[in-house]
């Protein structure tokens, strides 16, 4: 499912490296970036909304110094579950050198009802491809949990924006600490796609159960099954937890609807 025409990307993600200084500095850019953005979309926030955002870019420097005195501690880091709800966490992407691959969308989902949050989802050209969010280590969890809606209005359709007409899928999905966005060597085996619990998107309620002793699949060959040593490693230093929306020639090839559509995501665990 997964294709080298969109998710090998030349060049990385601003840039990144797996030398130590070089990734933390990458690293630190990009969540000053997304915070940065969200200021600039924010000019209206009030004085307890600019005092929490400044406490939340604070917890970022901490975590980031944590990570560049003790790359070892990133194994011990999650998110907590509040994090997993706020709806500002979550990016949709994917970003890589400054473009982003989910055309036409906001960088963050909406807030929506009783903890939920939520995408509209883009009519064609636009489309939406990766859907994450840092959760850090997935050392010790067992599965991922999530369960959503699809709201459409009757006869609307989400299909593959590779493949008009053939149904968009959505899919649990984990990326690796450093990765370069290339699927070259070793960084084949930095985003893994649990393909297995893959679903076709349509309107109602639905739950995915993704195992993480299943046979997760990588870009282009690997697969939990066939590469151990590489997905145990993935799980310990695991960074960005989601799911990809896609179909056509890939897991993760964005998704567009025919007409009004929201994906509202009642609940996302890793457990």
């Amino acid at each position: 499912m997964h294709s080298a025409s969109e998710l090998n990307f030349e060049g990385g993600t601003s840039g990144i490296s797996t030398r130590g200084s070089d990734k933390f500095e990458c690293e630190a850019q990009n969540l000053f970036i997304l915070e940065m953005v969200r200021i600039r979309y924010s000019s209206s926030m009030t004085v307890p909304q600019t005092r929490t955002l400044l406490s939340r870019v604070a917890l970022l420097a901490a975590t980031a110094i944590i990570l560049l005195t003790e790359p070892a501690a990133r194994t011990a880091i999650a998110a907590p579950a509040s994090f997993v709800r706020d709806p500002s966490a979550w990016v949709i992407g994917p970003l890589v050198r400054g473009r982003n691959y989910s055309v036409g969308m906001p960088l963050h989902p909406t807030a929506g009802r009783n903890g939920t949050w939520q995408i509209d989802l883009p009519r064609h050209p636009g489309s939406v491809h990766y859907v994450t969010f840092p959760h850090g280590s997935l050392q010790g969890k067992t599965r991922i949990v999530m369960r959503y809606r699809l709201e459409a209005a009757p006869g609307v359709r989400v299909h593959a924006s590779t493949a008009p007409g053939s149904p968009g899928i959505i899919t649990p999905y984990f990326q690796r600490y450093g990765d370069n966005w290339t699927a070259r060597g070793r960084f084949e085996a930095f985003r893994w796609y649990g393909t297995f619990a893959t679903q076709e998107i349509t309107p109602g309620e639905h739950m995915i159960v993704a195992p993480l002793n299943a046979n997760w699949t990588a870009v282009e060959r690997s697969s939990a099954q066939g590469s151990p040593a590489a997905f145990r490693e993935a799980l310990a230093d695991a960074d960005q937890v989601g799911f990809v929306l896609g179909g056509g020639d890939g897991a993760g090839h964005g998704v567009y609807a025919t007409g009004p559509a929201r994906l509202v995501v009642t609940q996302f665990s890793v457990e």
